[in-house]
């Protein structure tokens, strides 16, 4: 069966988010290229990336246009590329169509679709931002790994990644600290 893994950065205070939709919640990110590498290297091949409706809008915006620009550095076109090649399945009641390749939109019952994804053949499949989506499957037990960037911020404030989800346990896999100040948290379910 296929392994779901969340990615998401946070806050020391724990928000994944602040409340400036207009810049899709990213006021504080602390971006570090050898935090991207480790995180790339650490997560594992997957195929499949699920999203909420305004994170898909962020990656869409942010990521798109790196597609086809003669002058976007190396790394970035590589990210972007990778998301493109992948599988977007998108949970959102507003969103009623997408304009980047390999987007699929859904709504209804995320839980059972999820469930039936980590059934079908493939690689792992990735969940990033999406907090109602990354609460959902945490309360379900449905997310086997998670991949927390910790950014040396406290917000104060903000969208918290692990609203109204009860109690559950985690394995450490792997700590690792950056020069940036941002840690690499690697946690596994425990069963």
């Amino acid at each position: 069966m296929r392994k779901i893994k969340m990615l998401n950065r946070v806050s020391i205070d724990g928000y994944f988010a602040s409340l400036n939709d207009a810049n899709f919640g990213m006021d504080w990110f602390l971006h570090d290229t050898e935090v991207d590498k480790a995180v790339h290297e650490s997560g594992g091949r997957m195929d499949t990336l699920i999203l909420g409706g305004i994170t898909y809008r962020g990656f869409e915006h942010s990521w798109v246009p790196f597609l086809n620009d003669p002058n976007a550095p190396a790394q970035l076109k590589a990210i972007a590329e990778e998301l493109t090649q992948m599988k977007k399945i998108v949970f959102s009641k507003h969103l009623k169509e997408a304009n980047w390749a390999n987007t699929y939109i859904l709504d209804g019952d995320l839980v059972n679709h999820v469930r039936r994804l980590k059934e079908e053949a493939g690689m792992d499949i990735l969940v990033m931002g999406s907090g109602s989506i990354v609460q959902q499957l945490a309360e379900a037990g449905m997310i086997d790994e998670y991949l927390l960037i910790v950014t040396p911020v406290v917000a104060g404030e903000g969208k918290p990644l692990f609203k109204q989800v009860t109690q559950f346990g985690l394995s450490l896999i792997e700590a690792k600290a950056f020069q940036s100040g941002n840690v690499v948290l690697h946690y596994e379910l425990k069963k």
